[in-house]
């Protein structure tokens, strides 16, 4: 029993040490200037884990671009010149969300441009079964065996 007390106690501890590192650094810096930083770092992507933004990513290049962004941010550089000295650097990458250009048109209408074309060839593809299918009345033969199957079948239920 203290066994699995201490185990206990041991798994609450490091739980509260990796919470407490998973926390946000908190500084005494400007809040306007903080908040700038925010703002700008989820409109970045983190080069190293490439699916996250800049503010959510704790990769070590991360938090050095935050610092440089925060550095800028001081200097008084506005938010467009922060991103076009970034682009500059890093290149088109690192925006989370790119710009449209002709570079980039394969990844914002590509995705529509294949949808459509799935509908067209799947609307072809009914068409084309629809057509091939005929309706031929049943003969005098095939409609009195039907007559009687359904005849024997309701017949089956009643009893």
């Amino acid at each position: 029993m203290k066994r699995a007390l201490f185990v206990f106690l041991l798994v609450f501890l490091f739980a509260g040490f990796t919470a407490a590192k998973d926390a946000p650094p908190t500084s005494g810096e400007d809040p306007a200037v903080e908040k700038r930083l925010q703002t700008l770092s989820k409109e970045l992507r983190c080069l190293v884990c490439q699916n996250e933004t800049l503010a959510d990513s704790q990769a070590g290049l991360a938090e050095d671009l935050r610092r440089e962004v925060r550095e800028q941010i001081k200097a008084g550089k506005t938010d467009q010149e922060i991103i076009s000295f970034l682009t500059q650097r890093y290149g088109q990458f690192i925006l989370y969300r790119p710009q449209v250009t002709p570079t980039t048109y394969l990844l914002w209408f590509g995705p529509f441009v294949l949808l459509i074309g799935g509908l067209v060839i799947l609307f072809r593809y009914i068409r084309q079964r629809r057509d091939s299918i005929t309706e031929k009345p049943l003969t005098n033969e095939e409609s009195r065996r039907a007559s009687e199957l359904l005849a024997s079948t309701s017949g089956e239920q009643k009893a």
